[in-house]
Formats: structure tokens, C-alpha cells, sequence
């Protein structure tokens, strides 16, 4: 594929995902807490958790390494940050669930998969085929200095939210309760702002237009979803606090 191709291909893969936020703000994903019966065939939560995110994890590692021009050195940073949250999210995260018994739709769990299909392609292809030349000076070059800072926070707010999370089903407790601590107590969803900040960082740290639209696409997909969470808990909890937000603290 020439650079003209992948770059329109890309940039075109973000306007999609500027109309599917769009589309998101007006129908909810139908699994989890918003589960349907009308969407089709189910299939158990945990394998569906597999199934979606796994092709990234497999398509990112084949298209960093089978690439045109070869690995950098400096790139091999990148590689492990991305496969590490993909060997987490595709393998580990799955059987840490409380999720015994939940289904998802099949044709949420394929679109999914497009989706990370896509996203694993054109991040691992970009630092295989047409990235900038990362010396090691880069190391200590602001973008990446503010860019790892970013993406660990973000990946402390994500990792301490799901635990809390967790912890709400220990025991074998069923159902959903309100969950307290750490930053919900500002917002409904952090982490999926902490996820959102992990890309973000991402995105700096590699000063790259393939991880700016995969930042891009997790705004415009877990934004929607927060939302979505956000009117459910105030709908299901009377008494759920009033001063917290969606996602965005003291903003949305």
C-alpha cells in the first residue's frame, strides 16, 4: 500500500468514526447493562470479550513485524506499550470479569472486531511502513516525555476504576450497585476515561497520525457509552449522587 493510499485510508477511517459517535449519541449498544433480545444470537460475555479484542493484538504484532521497511529500535516501545494493553484487554481482563452467565449480541462482538482489525492494521503498518525516523533522541523529546506521562495516567485511572469495579461483585454478588471511590466520585465512567487518556498519550508520545485516529475513535466510541451509563445509573439509583458527571469531570 503507497503513503497516499494509507493516509486517505485513515483519514477516511476517522470520519466513520465521527458519524458512528454521532449514531452512538442516538442508539445504545445493546450489551451489559443495556442488553436486548432483539439484536440477534448471543454469545457468552467473556469469549465475546476475546473475540473482539484479540484481532488487534494479532494484526498490530503481524503488521509492526512484516511491515516494508523494518522495525526502529525506539519503535520496539511502542510495540510493548500496545501488546501489553491488548494481551490484557484480549486475554487477562476476560477471566478477571464477575460476568458468569452475561451475553453479548454476536453482531456487536463483529463489529467489534472490524474495528479492532482496522485500528491493530493501521498502527502497526504506519510504524512498519511509513513512520518518521525515531532516533533516540526522541526519548527525550517533550511529545514523548508529555505522551507517557498522559498514557500513564491513563492506564492507572483504567486499572484502579476496573478494580473497584471488580471489587463490587466480590463475594459472588450479583446485580449492579453504585460504585464509590477513586474518581467516581467525580464521574460515572473513569474508566473509560482513563482509556481515553491512555490513546491520547499514545498518540503524543508517537506523534503519529494513526494513533491520533485510534485516540479519535475511542472519544467518539466511549463517549456515547458513557453517556449511556451515566442516564442508566440515575435512572436505576435514586440516590445516585447528583454531582457527578458522565466522563469528562465537572464538564460532561
Amino acid at each position: 500500500m503507497d503513503s497516499n493510499t494509507f493516509f486517505a485510508f485513515i483519514w477516511g477511517w476517522a470520519l466513520l468514526g465521527l458519524a458512528v459517535f454521532v449514531l452512538l449519541l442516538f442508539v445504545t449498544a445493546p450489551y451489559g447493562r443495556h442488553s436486548r433480545k432483539d439484536w440477534g444470537p448471543n454469545i457468552p460475555n467473556r469469549w465475546a470479550w476475546v473475540f473482539m479484542e484479540f484481532p488487534s493484538l494479532l494484526v498490530f504484532i503481524l503488521s509492526f513485524l512484516l511491515g516494508p521497511n523494518g522495525v526502529q529500535p525506539v519503535t520496539w516501545i511502542f510495540f510493548a506499550i500496545y501488546v501489553s494493553h491488548y494481551t490484557n484487554r484480549s486475554i487477562i481482563w476476560p477471566w478477571r470479569t464477575r460476568t458468569s452467565g452475561k451475553q453479548m449480541p454476536l453482531v456487536v462482538t463483529l463489529m467489534a472486531v472490524c474495528f479492532n482489525l482496522v485500528n491493530g492494521f493501521i498502527n502497526g503498518y504506519y510504524f512498519s511502513a511509513f513512520a518518521q525516523v525515531y532516533t533516540w533522541d526522541w526519548l527525550t523529546d517533550l511529545r514523548f516525555i508529555l505522551g507517557i506521562i498522559v498514557f500513564s495516567a491513563g492506564v492507572f485511572i483504567n486499572w484502579w476504576s476496573d478494580q473497584i469495579l471488580l471489587n463490587l461483585r466480590k463475594g459472588g454478588k450479583k446485580g449492579y450497585f453504585i460504585p464509590r471511590g477513586g474518581m467516581f466520585r467525580w464521574i460515572s465512567c473513569p474508566n473509560f476515561f482513563g482509556e481515553i487518556l491512555e490513546w491520547t498519550g499514545f498518540a503524543i508520545m508517537t506523534w503519529s497520525p494513526a494513533a491520533l485516529v485510534f485516540a479519535l475513535w475511542s472519544f467518539f466510541n466511549l463517549v456515547p457509552r458513557a453517556l449511556d451509563h451515566h442516564k442508566w445509573y440515575k435512572k436505576t439509583f435514586p440516590d445516585y449522587p447528583k454531582e457527578r458527571k458522565a466522563i469528562l469531570p465537572g464538564l460532561l
